[in-house]
Parts: C-alpha cells; sequence; structure tokens
C-alpha cells in the first residue's frame, strides 16, 4: 500500500502484468472493467483474511455461549480476545499504512528520496494533531516508528527514537495556555508545545509508545488501545552514537549505557583519530575508573592512562604507561600529576626512577630521584622539576654528601662523608673536588683546614693548617646522621597520607576507595603497545573487603589481642585500606633506603620514619574506627590503660609492619656498626679457639657452676679438649635471635636464653639458684660467644631502639643491658 505496489503490479508495461496476465483476468474476474485493477488486486489479497477472522470470531462466540463455565469456556474466552485483537490489528495496520502513503503523495521529492523507505511508517503528524516547536525551528512534526522528524523550509532533522527520551515535566517557560513536553537526545534538546493538555497527553503517549516500540523491537499487539505493555520506555539503554557538534566528544563513537540522553554507565568512546576510553560514564562525562588509550604521533605506540576519573577529568590514583617506556604510579588532580607519585624511565637509556611529591605535573616537594647510569641517589626537595633547596645525595662508591640545590646547581658550603671515615665540610664541585674554603677531618683524627684548589695537571693543593693533636676522630663525626632537620619526618610522604586522610574525611565511600587508596593492575609488556592493553585485569584476591564489612569488623575488634590479629590480617591485605597504606610507605621506604640509599649516615632518619608510619597507621585505624562508631550512632571508647597514640602504634602496630622495612633497617643498622662488629667477630673467632672447659675457666665462671655432667667422652677423649657442649640448650636457645624481626620477640628469646641458663645451673647445683649478676655475666658471655651471632651490635640496638618503651626499666631491659655487656667485652 505504502510504496504503490498494487499499481505498479497492475500497470500493462509491468512484468509482473506481462508474465502473469492471463491469470491475474482471471484472478480479477469478479470486478468489471471500470473498476481500477490496483484496488482490485489489493481487495482480493486483503479482503479474504478478514473474511475468515471474522467467521473464526463468530463460531468461537457460538461455541463459547453453548459451554458451561470451567477450563474449556476459559480458553475459548482467550482465543475470541486473541482474535478481536488481531482483528483491531489489521485494520489499524492498514489504516497506518494509507496514512503514510498520503504524507509521500503530499511531501517533495527531496524528502520522500530521504525519508522514503519501505518499512517506515508515519505514526503521527502536526498538521493532523497540531503541536509545534519552542523557537519555529520547524514547520512541520513528523513521528514516524524509527525517526522523528522536524521540517522546516526545505530541510529537516531527524533523531533516531532509540535515542530520544520524552520528560513530561518540561521547566521551560511558556506563554499561558501552551502545555509543553521536553524532547531530550544525545546533543539536543528542545521543547514542544501543544494548546490544550489532551494534545499534550496525545503526543506523549504516541512518542513513548513509539518510543519504546523502537526499543523493543517490535510493535504493540494491537498497535492502540488496552494492551499488556507499560506506556513509559526505560530511561537506562544501550545503544551506539556517533557524535557531530563540536565539543569534547566530536566525531566520536560512544557504544554503551546512556540515561536521559547522556553516556551514563559503563561504555567506550573511540575517536577517528585512535583514541579510545573505556570505563564508566556519568551525566555525559568519564566518571569513576576508566583506561584511556592516546596515541602518540611520531611513532606507532600509544600513551595508557588507567586512572580514575571524576566529571570528566582524571582525579585520584591512576597508572599511566607512556609509550616512550615511561611509567607513573601516583595521583592526578584535573588531568595532571598532583600528589604522591612515582615516575621510572624502564629504557635502557638514562634509567631514573623518582618518588616523591608533584605538583601541576612537576616534581615539587619532597622526593627521591635515583640515576641508574650514574649510580647514585638524590633525597630531597623539588620546585619546578629541579632539585632545590637541602638535598642529600649517595653515591654506589658509599660517598654522601649534604648541599643546597638551586635549580639543579649546587649553591653553598655543605659536608661530604667519604668511604674512608674522612668528613670534609666546605664548598664542592659535582665531582667532588675540594674549592675554596673547608675543613677536611680524617680518620685517624687529623684535621686540615684551610683554602682548597684544584688546578688541572697540579692535582688538589691547599693552603691551611694541619692539626695532628687528635688521636682519632669522635663518633659523632664519623657517623653524622644527615637530614634530621633538614627533613622533618612529619614532612616526608605528606602526599600519601594526604590521600588516605580524605578518603576518612569523606566518609569512605565504597565507589571512592580506589581512587584515594589506589588500587593494582596485572599487565605485561608484550600488551603495553596494543589496544588490547584497554581490557586489563585489576589483581583480585580470595578475600574481598568491602568498605561496610571493613568498617563492622573494626568495631568487632576493639580488644587488644582481637585488634592486634584483625590488624595483622588487614595489613597483609593488597585490598584493606591500611593495607594499601603500608604498601605505599614500603615502596616510599625501599625507594629511599634500599640499593644505593644503604647508607649508614641515613640510620637515624629511616628508623624515625618506620616509627612515624606507625603512628599515622595507628591515627587511620582511629580515623576509621571513630567513623564505624558514628556510622552505627556509637561514641568512641576512651583509652583505659593511659596510653597514648605513640605508645599504642609503637606497641601495637611497629611490631606488625617492621618485617615489610626490616631488610633495608637491618641494612643500615649493620653498615652503622660495621666497625664494632667487625671486632666482636674478632674476638668470637679468638674465643672459639679454645675448649670449653678452658673458656669456662678464662671467662671467670665460678667452677661450682660448671655443667661437667654434660661432657660425655668417647675412647681416648680427653674432659679438656671438649668444645660446644656446655650450655648447649641456651646457646641453641640464643641463636634463635636472628628467626624473627619482632623486637618483642627477640627479646623472649633472650629471656627464654636466660632461663636456660638458669634451668642448667640448678641442675648443676641441683637446687633452685637465682643467677646474682656477678655469675649472670660471665655465663652469658660463654653462651654468645659459641651461639656466633653475625652483626650481634646492629641486633642489640635494632631491639634497643625499636622496643615497646613500656619494658623500659624491667627484666628485658636489664637483659639486653647485659648482653650489651657481653658484646662490649668481646670487643675487647
Amino acid at each position: 500500500v505504502v510504496v504503490h505496489g498494487f499499481e505498479h503490479a497492475t500497470k500493462s508495461k509491468s512484468e509482473a502484468w506481462k508474465h502473469h496476465k492471463t491469470v491475474l483476468k482471471q484472478f480479477l474476474t469478479d470486478f468489471t472493467s471500470e473498476t481500477s485493477l490496483s484496488l482490485a488486486l489489493y481487495t482480493v489479497l486483503q479482503k479474504p483474511i478478514r473474511d475468515h477472522i471474522e467467521q473464526y470470531v463468530l463460531l468461537l462466540t457460538k461455541l463459547n455461549e453453548a459451554l458451561k463455565e470451567g477450563s474449556e469456556k476459559d480458553v475459548v474466552t482467550t482465543a475470541i480476545k486473541e482474535y478481536m485483537k488481531l482483528e483491531s490489528f489489521i485494520s489499524q495496520v492498514l489504516d497506518e499504512a494509507c496514512f503514510t502513503k498520503s504524507l509521500w503523495k503530499s511531501l517533495g521529492y527531496k524528502f520522500t528520496d530521504m525519508l522514503c523507505v519501505p518499512e517506515r511508517r508515519l505514526l503521527e503528524d502536526s498538521k493532523n494533531l497540531p503541536i509545534f516547536t519552542s523557537t519555529n525551528r520547524s514547520d512541520r512534526i513528523l513521528l514516524f516508528d524509527d525517526v522523528l522528524v522536524l521540517i522546516q523550509g526545505n530541510s529537516f532533522q531527524s533523531f533516531d527514537l532509540k535515542l530520544v527520551w520524552v520528560d513530561e515535566n518540561c521547566k521551560e517557560k511558556s506563554a499561558p495556555g501552551l502545555y509543553g513536553l521536553r524532547i531530550i537526545t544525545p546533543e539536543e534538546t528542545f521543547f514542544l508545545f501543544a494548546k490544550d493538555p489532551q494534545m499534550k497527553a496525545v503526543w506523549l503517549w504516541k512518542l513513548n509508545q513509539a518510543v519504546r516500540q523502537a526499543l523493543n523491537g517490535k510493535r504493540d499487539f494491537p498497535l492502540w488501545g488496552k494492551t499488556g505493555e507499560g506506556t513509559e520506555p526505560s530511561s537506562c539503554r544501550f545503544f551506539t552514537y556517533v557524535f557531530r557538534l563540536e565539543g569534547k566528544f566530536k566525531s566520536a563513537s560512544y557504544e554503551g549505557e546512556w540515561h536521559w540522553g547522556k553516556p551514563h554507565g559503563k561504555g567506550t568512546l573511540k575517536w577517528r583519530d585512535g583514541r579510545n576510553h573505556v570505563g564508566n560514564f556519568k551525566e555525559g562525562l568519564e566518571h569513576g575508573f576508566g583506561i584511556c588509550l592516546v596515541p602518540r604521533r611520531s611513532e606507532d605506540r600509544y600513551d595508557c592512562y588507567k586512572c580514575h576519573w571524576y566529571e570528566g577529568k582524571m582525579r585520584g590514583y591512576g597508572i599511566c604507561e607512556y609509550g616512550n617506556d615511561m611509567v607513573y604510579k601516583g595521583y592526578f588532580k584535573d588531568n595532571v600529576r598532583q600528589g604522591f607519585g612515582i615516575l621510572e624511565n624502564l629504557s635502557a637509556e638514562h634509567s631514573f626512577k623518582y618518588t616523591g611529591q608533584w605538583e601541576n605535573d612537576k616534581k615539587n616537594g619532597y622526593g627521591v630521584w635515583e640515576d641508574k647510569d650514574r649510580g647514585e641517589r638524590y633525597i630531597g626537595t623539588w620546585h619546578d622539576d629541579h632539585k632545590h633547596g637541602q638535598g642529600i645525595v649517595v653515591t654506589q662508591s658509599g660517598v654522601c654528601y649534604q648541599r643546597t640545590f638551586h635549580a639543579d646547581k649546587m649553591v653553598g658550603s655543605g659536608i661530604l662523608l667519604l668511604e674512608d671515615d674522612s668528613v670534609y665540610e666546605g664548598n664542592f664541585t659535582e665531582d667532588l673536588t675540594f674549592v675554596g674554603k673547608g675543613k677536611l677531618s680524617f680518620a685517624n683524627g687529623f684535621i686540615l683546614e684551610g683554602t682548597f684548589t684544584n688546578k688541572s695537571g697540579q692535582g688538589l693543593q691547599t693552603h691551611g693548617i694541619l692539626n695532628t693533636s687528635n688521636e682519632q676522630l669522635d663518633d659523632r663525626i664519623t657517623k653524622a646522621q644527615l637530614g634530621l632537620k633538614e627533613f622533618p619526618v612529619e614532612k616526608r610522604w605528606k602526599g600519601i597520607y594526604d590521600q588516605f586522610l580524605e578518603f576518612i574525611h569523606s566518609g569512605c565511600k565504597e565507589e571512592m576507595e580506589e581512587s584515594f587508596t589506589g588500587f593494582h593492575i596485572q599487565t605485561s609488556k608484550e600488551l603495553r603497545k596494543s589496544q588490547e592493553y584497554l581490557f586489563c585485569q585489576r589483581g583480585t584476591e580470595d578475600v574481598s573487603w568491602k568498605i561496610e564489612d571493613i568498617l563492622e569488623e573494626l568495631v568487632q575488634h576493639q580488644g587488644l589481642e582481637s585488634l592486634q590479629s584483625y590488624l595483622e590480617k588487614a595489613l597483609k591485605s593488597s585490598l584493606h585500606p591500611l593495607g594499601k597504606l603500608l604498601k605505599a610507605l614500603t615502596i616510599a621506604f625501599q625507594a629511599t633506603y634500599s640499593g644505593i640509599g644503604a647508607n649508614r649516615h641515613l640510620l637515624t632518619m629511616a628508623q624515625e620514619e618506620i616509627k612515624f608510619y606507625a603512628k599515622k597507621i595507628w591515627e587511620f585505624y582511629q580515623g576509621l574506627l571513630h567513623l564505624a562508631l558514628e556510622q552505627k550512632g556509637q561514641l568512641p571508647a576512651k583509652c583505659m590503660d593511659g596510653d597514648t597514640s605513640d605508645q599504642k602504634a609503637c606497641s601495637v602496630v611497629l611490631p606488625l609492619i617492621l618485617p615489610c622495612f626490616y631488610p633495608e633497617l637491618f641494612m643500615l643498622y649493620m653498615l652503622y656498626h660495621e666497625r664494632e662488629d667487625d671486632l666482636y667477630c674478632q674476638g668470637i673467632v679468638d674465643l672459639s679457639l679454645f675448649p670449653d672447659i678452658k673458656l669456662l675457666e678464662f671467662l671467670d665462671v665460678q667452677k661450682h657452676l660448671w655443667p661437667l655432667k654434660d661432657l660425655t667422652l668417647t675412647t681416648n677423649q680427653r674432659r679438656s679438649l671438649i668444645k660446644d657442649k656446655c650450655f648447649l640448650s641456651a646457646t641453641e636457645c640464643l641463636q634463635k635471635l636472628i628467626t624473627t624481626v619482632d623486637p618483642r620477640e627477640k627479646l623472649v628469646i633472650l629471656q627464654k636464653t636466660y632461663e636456660e641458663i638458669e634451668s642448667t645451673v640448678s641442675r648443676v647445683v641441683e637446687k633452685d639458684y637465682k643467677l646474682p649478676m656477678d655469675d649472670l655475666l660471665p655465663l652469658l658471655m660463654y653462651v654468645v660467644s659459641r651461639a656466633k651471632i653475625q652483626h650481634l651490635g646492629a641486633e642489640i640496638h635494632l631491639i634497643r631502639d625499636l622496643m615497646d618503651p613500656t619494658n623500659q626499666g624491667g627484666l628485658y631491659d636489664f637483659l639486653l643491658t647485659a648482653l650489651e655487656s657481653c658484646y662490649e667485652h668481646i670487643q675487647r
């Protein structure tokens, strides 16, 4: 009907008429020659089916009247309704076809060439049911079953119904007596106005029905009248659209979820220039986690941003893998690097790594730069991508110096600590040549003070005074600790703490957790250059930590033992906020003190940093607990045992986090106490030459305390030659000191060693025996010399520095003092 098929078929020139003239004439015998053949053919084809359906309805109605009430009658009643619907549907479809046919006749060929599609049907016309646009942007509005068309003069605009939303609550101010509808499309919003509410209601119903049918891909049955379908289409949809108008997304193709005319939910944006964005959208902008690929013009590579977005801009934690083999892991704000971040160059040429603070896409604030080509590390402050302010430089050769920098250049005097324990205070060049006034203190105690010059070919020259009166340099000079005043511990890594603090202040919202606290992505180098990289897998764990579960558990684990167990589990998890904080701090610590940074002059700086980490982690735990209790309407419990935050951090948190930092920290202790440990080792070697009895005698252990019963002899063996048999249980116990990193456990091992010594003595004297200090010291010295613990000085000082302050003055303190005394005696 719509495309004049019957007229075409019955034309004498048509192929159909030529080939089937005899059959068609016979088919149409009931019609006189005056009757239009096309109308005759239309009637012959559609009238029989309508007659059949009418007969079925009559037959079923009679059958229904004859049946008694019951299930059979219900089935027949349902069948009658369906046939009546079919009868209405056929009539409505034919009316629609005639309505569409008359439109194509009335429109000019320019419009029909573009709009006339055989399967397209006209549902409503503003000429038939008056409605108009707000800005007179159209003379006529046509609603088809797949598009909405606005005609203005010789041009028209069409809108795919799958991406049309109709809002009846029109907020546009209109003239009195007008009733509006707001039409929302991906790039345009306009208003339709009717002169009475009934007209508005009909257009609203027809528009909603047309949109819903387009989305469902099928027509209502019947087309109008009472149906089971809901009248309003879903506001959330999935569709592909290419943006045309000027703006951020011009020429981009978006495939994904929509809500009221805007990308909303998960989707993929693709631009013609190769840019891609896969991720979450909110109200038309990138919002939430997303992965963006940006092609590099000069080479066939991509910059890949895996980041959190906020209202169309990168904000929060992200990972960017640049096409030039550089990788940035850290925080962004308004599309630039801001806050804590790590930039690493993975290429073979000029390999470097920066860990520290960023501001407005530049290195600013406290940070650590490692130049792998030069074999040196800079620890200090930055300004606009330059070393600026106080800085410490540590070299691979062991040389360490502290200077003031200005735009990457050294200015003023500094302190230079050489590997042979010499110390130079004054001015020096980048290649560490002394220039100008300075003071050079040698390890043997000599001090050279004067003016230094370095002329080419003549070597280093000086004019000054050499003081040879000192026998040895003071430890305060040779073991000078750098960076303590210049970099207060609370100002280091502020960028890490700020993000976690902001997360707590924001109410720990689940959707914001990764943005503040970071995430881990498992990737491979092969995918780095391809667009498949968009579909990376983020690492998962067996235990899923949801924020509401975390807050719930915090309330349940407030007792000391329960709390320690919970914190241990939380700190080991890479998904728990506290675990993520510890991971970030571990990375920062390793960037500073591992490898090249292992220098004894940084020990105190590292030690106070770890204590501060424990304090901050305790503060964040308190913040999370306070929030959890607040959400439950409870008040935080007051600390009953009188412990301060620092004491709690030291006793509860420090032992739990120490394993993460122990390798680097213990290396610093070993380097700091290297000289004493060398003397101690020599002493151990000398004492190990003694058999047990000789050693006991040499150490002035009273004879009645010697465990001679433990010296079992074999044939031809003399008691005086037996070694490593006395106090064997205590020796084996003390050797366990190096098997743990926790200062608490090390002190427990020391106590058990003491108990083993006492137990052995009690067995020898055959009664309970409490060792006085005079007896304990030589016996403990015997056990220490037989245990042969390497780096005992480092172990003792680590325990002393990091032990719980509440143990001071108690048994543990007493035993540690005794062990220190043994260590010093053995050195001598």
